[in-house]
């Protein structure tokens, strides 16, 4: 879904600088006690995942498929993500700043999958093909990217306009790094045997299963796990029956309501940075009235969704940003331009959500309450998200209920708001197009100094808080049923890994 594209700001040189922002999180990568490299460890069993989503697109690397690459460690790119979000070497060992447009990334000796190395010219193509993918990767919304390659390591990557940002832009799952073969003339994408991480997916199953083995030259070292053998489960309770009945080792997402079924040592509980928010459609429909969306608003109590829906596994909603983004509660400030509620005197209206997430058809259940309490008359649409995406990416729904990872795609506060709530944005499901907010996440994109860029993006967050385009429900404590014999799951904030090199049972 595109919509009109947003005006060009210009932005004025700045000095040369190799920021690398390290926004800091409440927690740190997980490692249940293994570690990173399997040093010549014995080998462990091949592991049994579930994971919650089925794969959308195909398992194409351009989506929300990006995150079940990189979760199973199959795909990478030139950067990561450390545990204190910072961007750390990937494929890239090194990387400098030339000036402020154009940055060199220095590659390590690995190899694709299929056998070929990892060249400059390797990454060139895969670069430019994901600039080139319809809609455009989440992490490349609103950017423009070059990328050359110089000698016989390195990768010069220019951007249109200068951003500060750029190590941990291409940390994004979206912007994994593919042999050649795996671009087919159709601009599909195919990982199977053509990423670099150190499992290999060999098969797919339709949505239903995968099957990864080890790749034994990886450059990171071989993984102590002899493989990996991946259900797509949607249902939650099926997940956590899984794990109790020894069916499975690692199950991702697992419902508050199912938690008191796990033993205590089987599950973990991870601060993440993912908002689980009501998104109103500023389009069409009756939500492009801004006094109906204040009206929904004002209908809503986080504080039922916290303490009754998610049962203590989380927060009321404060904002776009939770508690694990520490920073953000000290520098929000408050909405800006907010409507004049109106009274909805019967207007219908479609919500929707999607189950692969339980706790979301109980939330969206609980919201169509308060909204009609408020005189809305309210339809509610539940399907697997597969089977929704298009239609809210499409705007054929009033209300939309969404649990976003807003540091997932990048690493960086502000891109969420550019590829959610500006005009030109790639996952922007509220359909919001607003010239003051347009501007305000333009300015933060412009900010360089770290806590420069943080107040910028919270005086973004201001600017959508107050179109009521989107209302905060709650930021969510993820749980993960972890098997007793399996050590060294990776938990993180931004949910991009579970699986690595010392990841075993």
């Amino acid at each position: 879904m595109r919509q009109s594209v947003r005006p060009t700001v210009r932005r004025r040189l700045r000095p040369l600088i190799a920021l690398v922002l390290a926004p800091v999180l409440a927690g740190c990568f997980a490692s249940g006690g293994g570690t990173d490299a399997a040093g010549g460890a014995q080998d462990g069993s091949r592991l049994r995942v579930a994971l919650a989503f089925p794969p959308a697109e195909g398992l194409s690397p351009y989506g929300a498929d990006s995150t079940i690459l990189s979760r199973l460690g199959i795909t990478e790119g030139l950067t990561a993500l450390d545990a204190n979000g910072a961007a750390a070497p990937a494929l890239a060992a090194s990387w400098r700043q030339e000036d402020d447009r154009t940055w060199l990334f220095t590659l390590r000796e690995a190899t694709f999958q299929d056998g070929s190395k990892v060249t400059p010219a390797a990454v060139t193509a895969a670069l430019t093909h994901a600039t080139r993918a319809k809609p455009a990767p989440a992490a490349l919304s609103g950017v423009t990217l070059t990328a050359k390659a110089e000698g016989g390591t390195g990768v010069r990557i220019t951007t249109g306009d200068p951003d500060p940002i750029l190590p941990l832009r291409l940390s994004s799952p979206s912007l994994a790094i593919l042999a050649g073969k795996a671009y087919g003339k159709d601009d599909g994408v195919d990982p199977v045997g053509t990423a670099t991480g150190p499992f290999e997916l060999t098969k797919v199953m339709g949505t239903t299963a995968a099957t990864l083995d080890r790749y034994d030259d990886y450059w990171g070292g071989r993984a102590q796990a002899t493989g990996i053998d991946v259900k797509f489960v949607a249902d939650g309770t099926a997940r956590a029956s899984a794990l109790r009945t020894d069916q499975v080792d690692l199950a991702e997402a697992i419902p508050v309501a199912q938690a008191a079924t796990l033993d205590k040592a089987t599950r973990e509980a991870t601060a993440t940075t993912r908002t689980t928010s009501l998104l109103l459609n500023t389009q069409k429909g009756p939500f492009k009235d801004a006094a109906l969306r204040a009206a929904a608003r004002q209908a809503v109590d986080t504080s039922a969704f916290a303490k009754g829906v998610y049962e203590g596994y989380a927060d009321a909603g404060a904002g776009i940003y939770g508690p694990a983004v520490t920073w953000a509660a000290g520098k929000r400030t408050e909405p800006i331009g907010r409507a004049k509620a109106g009274e909805p005197d019967g207007t219908r209206i479609t919500l929707a959500t999607y189950d692969n997430r339980p706790e979301l058809p109980e939330a969206a259940q609980v919201l169509k309450q308060q909204l009609e309490k408020a005189g809305f008359d309210v339809t509610l649409e539940v399907r697997e998200y597969s089977r929704l995406e298009s239609d809210a990416l499409g705007g054929r729904f009033d209300a939309f209920v969404l649990a976003r990872n807003t540091l997932v795609d990048t690493g960086d506060p502000v891109a969420v708001l550019a590829s959610d709530y500006t005009c030109d944005g790639g996952y922007n499901i509220a359909r919001l197009c607003d010239k003051d907010v347009d501007r305000a996440v333009a300015e933060a994109e412009d900010a360089t100094d770290t806590a420069k860029r943080q107040d910028a993006a919270m005086a973004a967050e201001a600017r959508i808080l107050g179109t009521d385009a989107v209302v905060p429900l709650v930021h969510q404590r993820i749980i993960t049923g972890v098997a007793p014999s399996v050590t060294g799951a990776l938990l993180d904030p931004y949910e991009r890994t579970l699986v690595g090199t010392g990841t075993r049972r």
